[in-house]
């Protein structure tokens, strides 16, 4: 079977995109070992919302 040079190129560029992404995970697991881990922005905001939602109903099932 023959190969154009766009299939092989296709395959490169994936294998690149794996191994980006391979390093990507290690330098995260690296850093939260290290204890410089963040929390994520939607866990923040969901956060947020649970207490204002409880303010919010301790005012007006209470009041």
């Amino acid at each position: 079977m023959n190969t154009s040079p766009s299939d092989r190129d296709r395959g490169t560029e994936k294998l690149n995109w794996v191994e980006r992404r391979r390093e990507k995970i290690r330098a995260e697991v690296e850093r939260n070992r290290r204890g410089e881990y963040t929390v994520p922005t939607w866990v923040l905001v969901v956060a947020l919302v649970a207490i204002v939602a409880g303010w919010l109903a301790l005012i007006f099932l209470v009041g």
